[in-house]
């Protein structure tokens, strides 16, 4: 029978996220349960909606230590809504990006919606997506909108390193960067995971982009020290 062994630094950094949910204001941690197993941090339990799903994944990746965080954290409605209902609310959503309104189509199934659609930025995608999370009822976004970027984009890797260098959340002296087509590829290391993300917003960013492929690694890290008062349930 396989066993499975609990070190010091798995136990820090869960106690690290819990404290990090417990502190913060967006998520109501009361449901949510925390495990880490070599820097990969299990989020379970129960919240009441998407964004507060969303909003306790943020939170444990700005933990340091984390290296990647599997959110299974279920959305448990406390009041039922229809799909006509949650379809509304998210074209409504929608109509307020002009730039979005006309071209996204929404498809929802038992409250899990479906973006389709086309745009021409990577970053017009992820606003689709932030647009609609906050609609009540909501349980889960797959978003399958189609990128195709204009042609004629020059200098898009000296935007995005000029980009990343600006960014005050990335460190961007051991990330290199590459295009190829409107692929580009980031490489490197970073300290955190909230690093990894904001350079992969910056890349998303530049002009002629469909996809980015994020293969930065963050960098093993010692969770802080629990406080005495602390305790691991």
């Amino acid at each position: 029978m396989a066993t499975v062994s609990i070190t010091g630094t798995d136990i820090r950094l869960r106690g690290a996220v819990v404290r990090q949910l417990d502190w913060d204001p967006e998520v109501d941690a009361s449901a949510i349960g925390v495990s880490a197993d070599e820097g990969v941090v299990t989020l379970t339990g129960f919240v009441d909606s998407y964004a507060d799903k969303l909003a306790a994944e943020r939170v444990a990746k700005r933990v340091r230590g984390v290296r990647a965080v599997a959110n299974d954290i279920t959305v448990r409605l406390m009041v039922d809504r229809t799909d006509s209902d949650i379809a509304h609310d998210a074209a409504q959503a929608l109509k307020l990006r002009p730039a979005l309104a006309d071209t996204v189509q929404v498809a929802v199934h038992r409250g899990h919606v479906t973006l389709t659609g086309r745009v021409e930025w990577l970053l017009q995608k992820a606003q689709a997506e932030e647009a609609i999370r906050h609609v009540r009822g909501l349980v889960d976004v797959r978003n399958h909108i189609t990128v195709r970027p204009a042609a004629g984009q020059r200098d898009v890797v000296r935007r995005i390193v000029r980009t990343l260098h600006h960014d005050a959340d990335v460190d961007a002296r051991r990330i290199t960067v590459a295009v190829n087509d409107d692929v580009v590829t980031l490489k490197g290391e970073v300290a955190s995971w909230m690093q990894r993300d904001a350079a992969e917003r910056a890349a998303g960013s530049a002009p002629g982009i469909a996809r980015v492929d994020n293969q930065i690694v963050v960098a093993a890290a010692e969770p802080p020290e629990l406080e005495p008062a602390d305790e691991i349930c």
